[in-house]
């Protein structure tokens, strides 16, 4: 598959991997108070950041551009970062972290039913899931450790989106034009179901955190519309213009 600019993208994740080991780490001696219900989100949410990557690092070498290859690695570093702040989080709050969880199963199994196009757009799926939640739990709760965690997670995120967009932009042209939209009208369909489970799945948790069922499915939902157009017809001018050629979905702001 032919590709370019994930060297820049290599390029922004091991700025942002400079930045992170010299801000250092939360506080974690400050200690966290929450819900009951929230801490079984975090616990949900920690087991899916928690993961290798091993599949998908071996799917991008295979593509063939090794600076995308790069930019997996640091990327699946990343969301191993992300798992271990939560874990941190769970420990500071005195809760454990979880073995394992239904959903994450299931995610899992679907990202690596086929080739890299259908593991990113299931990875995708999660990651828009995600900006949710995690803005969410930023901003519902008064537990500054929490909002912390959730904030640098965030921040996170919003870069992920763009950066896997790009990809799937350059996936889809592969494809017949015709074909191409209604992939992403499928996609949507199964965010949708996704979203819908999340939202019954962690329902007491987000009533917590002020944001009830039915508006987090439609947050999710209206953001998938920025996503959709980028993955179609990104902006040319955006590598060089962060946060990329996927816009951050409405109602995110960058931390």
């Amino acid at each position: 598959m032919r590709t370019s600019g994930f060297a820049e993208w290599t390029r922004r994740f091991e700025d942002e991997r400079d930045r992170r080991s010299a801000q250092g780490d939360p506080d974690w001696t400050r200690g966290a108070t929450l819900h009951p219900a929230v801490w079984a989100g975090i616990q949900r949410f920690q087991v899916g950041e928690d993961g290798d990557g091993a599949n998908l690092v071996a799917k991008a070498d295979q593509a063939g551009d090794a600076d995308y290859a790069q930019a997996v690695r640091l990327f699946v570093a990343e969301e191993q970062n992300h798992a271990r702040l939560l874990a941190l989080l769970l420990a500071a709050g005195g809760r454990k972290t979880l073995a394992g969880h239904w959903s994450d199963t299931v995610f899992v199994r679907l990202r690596r039913l086929m080739g890299l196009r259908m593991e990113l757009l299931v990875l995708m799926i999660a990651e828009v899931v995600a900006l949710r939640y995690y803005r969410a739990l930023r901003d519902g709760t008064d537990d500054p450790l929490t909002s912390d965690v959730a904030a640098r997670i965030l921040s996170d995120e919003q870069r992920h989106v763009p950066f896997h967009c790009e990809r799937l932009h350059a996936s889809l042209t592969e494809l017949p034009r015709p074909a191409r939209r209604p992939v992403m009208a499928a996609w949507r369909l199964l965010l949708l179901a996704a979203a819908l489970v999340v939202a019954a799945d962690h329902g007491p948790a987000l009533r917590r955190l002020a944001v009830g069922r039915l508006r987090f499915v439609a947050d999710v939902m209206k953001s998938s519309t920025t996503v959709v157009t980028a993955i179609l017809t990104p902006d040319p001018d955006a590598r060089t213009n962060p946060p990329g050629p996927c816009p951050k979905p409405e109602g995110h702001t960058q931390v």
